[in-house]
C-alpha cells in the first residue's frame, strides 16, 4: 500500500506523532513532502522541513494533528490562516471528538486516529473513525495506519474512549503488569536484574503465541494450567472474585472518564 500523493503537514512532532513520522518513514514515505510545525521548530527527522510558523502556501493533501488535546485552540489559531484545505485531516488529539473538530477545522474529511506507541516498531494498534469518507479518503487514512501495525475502524465514536482506554493506554498499563511480574520475582529471591529479563521475555513470548492462537487467551492460559498444579495455584489467586477482571475494568474506566473530559473540555 503506498502513501496517499500530496504534501503532510504535522502539526506538533512529540513522542506519538514522532514515533509515527519516524516509522512512515522508514516504510518509504519521502521525508521531503513532510512539513513539521512545531513551537521549538525542533524534533523533525533527517530530510524534514522543520517550520515554527504556517508556511505561506497552499493547504496541503493531508494535515495531521498530533498535539495534546489541551492544545486544540492553539492549533485552530495557527491553522486558521491557512489558504484553501486539506483533503485529509488526521487528528490523534485523545478524546476529542469528531464535533469538536468538524467546528474548528475545515478540511474534505476528519479521521480520528488513535495510535499506541508500539507503533514506532510497526507493531502498534491504531483506531480510526470518520462521519463519513468517500473509497478514496478511507483508503488514505489505512495507508497512514497500515505501517503502524494493527488498524481497526471504529464504527461508533460512543465507544472511542474505550477503545483509546484498552488500546492506546493499554502499552501503559501491560507495561506496568511486566514491572510488577519482575518485582515479584524479585521479591521470591531473584536477582531484580534477571526477574526483569525473564518476566519481558515471557511476555514477548506469550503476546506472539496469543495473537498466533485460534483459540481465545483464557484458554491458552487454561491450557498452560494442569489441575493441581502450580499454574492453577496461581491463576486462583487472579481468578477468585474475578479480582483481576475488576482491576482492570476500574482501570480502563478511569482512562475512558478521563477522555470525555478532555472531549468536553475541547467542546
Amino acid at each position: 500500500m503506498s502513501f496517499p500523493a500530496g504534501p503532510l503537514w504535522l502539526i506538533g512532532c512529540g513522542n506519538m506523532g514522532g514515533a509515527m513520522l519516524r516509522r512512515w518513514i522508514a516504510a518509504g514515505l519521502d521525508p521531503a513532502t513532510v512539513t513539521v510545525i512545531t513551537r521549538s521548530g525542533q524534533g523533525a527527522p533527517e530530510g524534514v522541513r522543520s517550520l515554527t510558523a504556517l508556511p505561506d502556501e497552499e493547504a496541503p493533501a493531508t494535515v495531521m494533528l498530533a498535539l495534546k488535546p489541551q492544545q486544540i485552540d492553539a492549533a485552530q489559531a495557527l491553522l486558521a490562516p491557512m489558504r484553501g484545505t486539506p483533503q485529509l485531516l488526521l487528528s490523534i488529539l485523545a478524546g476529542v471528538d469528531q464535533a469538536a473538530l468538524s467546528q474548528r477545522f475545515a478540511a474534505d474529511t476528519i479521521v480520528r486516529a488513535m495510535p499506541n506507541l508500539p507503533v514506532a516498531i510497526g507493531k502498534g494498534v491504531t483506531s480510526l473513525y470518520t462521519a463519513g469518507a468517500s473509497e478514496e479518503a478511507i483508503a488514505a487514512a489505512e495507508a497512514f495506519a497500515a505501517p503502524l501495525g494493527h488498524y481497526e475502524w471504529i464504527a461508533d465514536e460512543a465507544h472511542f474512549d474505550a477503545v483509546t482506554a484498552l488500546a492506546g493506554s493499554g502499552p501503559g498499563f501491560v507495561f506496568r503488569f511486566a514491572d510488577a511480574l519482575a518485582r515479584a520475582g524479585a521479591a521470591l529471591g531473584l536477582p531484580a536484574d534477571q526477574a526483569a529479563r525473564l518476566a519481558i521475555a515471557t511476555l514477548e513470548g506469550s503476546a506472539i503465541m496469543a495473537a498466533e492462537a485460534d483459540v481465545s487467551p483464557g484458554i491458552l492460559a487454561d491450557r498452560v494450567a494442569s489441575p493441581g498444579g502450580s499454574t492453577r495455584e496461581g491463576l486462583n489467586v487472579l481468578d477468585r472474585d474475578d479480582a483481576l477482571v475488576a482491576l482492570l475494568t476500574a482501570t480502563l474506566a478511569a482512562s475512558e472518564r478521563r477522555n470525555a473530559e478532555m472531549a468536553a473540555a475541547a467542546r
